[in-house]
């Protein structure tokens, strides 16, 4: 049995996110295992390395399946670039050990952000940033970059219902980069909560608009309640840039 690790691009503008649902057509995971089985002959099980939500971009998802298909890499990843459609690419694919695990192993992901700061809207990439017109204040904004990293119970900043689990994570770091009109927020941790990435994002542009304090981040870190932190952000300015693994 062979355990094949792909790296996945897609542009999740008219998808329902990564996650199978009952029509296949509509989501990432379903499309892809979909060639795949056409690929392999066999009824195959694409693991992710996690969730995206419905509009969410990436350019570096890693997924694994595991198959008996004799076929060569080369071959199978033009099978690949020949039947996906041309909003899903595979863009490296290897052979890797039995054991490894897209999901179980990954030790941090990055996600980017993207804002568009200026006067005006733009009528083109629309579906890659999320528009702000109002003043952004971008001291406040760092420190609350700085108050969200770190190890901390992110319950409160999640679209989490309840959780089992815990809801403990640690933010390595969150940077901003601003060129032109255009700001990227980079946020890097061991794991994400369900919108925990849209829902600090909006948090922090509360912050930046003057419409919660810093010392709020605080507060919700204690209540860890959803509605005390800032706004759901829309998934189109969201990027999945790469999931992490320990080198062998």
């Amino acid at each position: 049995m062979r355990n094949i690790k792909l790296i996945i691009e897609y542009d999740g503008t008219r998808y329902q996110g990564w996650q199978r649902l009952g029509d296949s057509d509509k989501t990432i995971q379903g499309k892809l295992e979909k060639i795949v089985s056409q690929l392999t002959g066999e009824t195959t099980e694409l693991i992710g390395s996690g969730r995206t939500d419905a509009g969410t971009h990436a350019r570096g998802q890693v997924a694994n399946f595991k198959t008996n298909c004799n076929k060569s890499l080369a071959e199978m990843h033009h099978f690949f670039l020949t039947y996906l459609p041309k909003d899903i690419v595979v863009t490296s694919i290897d052979e890797v050990p039995e054991r490894f695990h897209a999901r179980y192993n990954a030790v941090s992901k990055q996600y980017s952000y993207y804002v568009r700061h200026a006067e005006l809207p733009s009528a083109f990439n629309r579906n890659y940033h999320f528009y702000v017109a109002e003043p952004l204040d971008w001291e406040a904004m760092t420190e609350a970059c700085l108050r969200l990293t770190g190890t901390h119970d992110f319950l409160g900043f999640s679209a989490l219902k309840k959780s089992k689990k815990s809801t403990v994570r640690t933010i390595e770091s969150i940077e901003m980069e601003k060129e032109e009109a255009m700001i990227r927020f980079v946020f890097r941790g061991d794991g994400f909560l369900y919108k925990m990435v849209r829902i600090m994002m909006g948090t922090i542009l509360a912050v930046g608009k003057g419409e919660m304090t810093v010392n709020q981040i605080d507060d919700i870190f204690q209540a860890k309640i959803r509605q005390a932190a800032g706004e759901t952000v829309p998934a189109q300015g969201l990027f999945l840039d790469g999931v992490f693994y320990e080198k062998n």
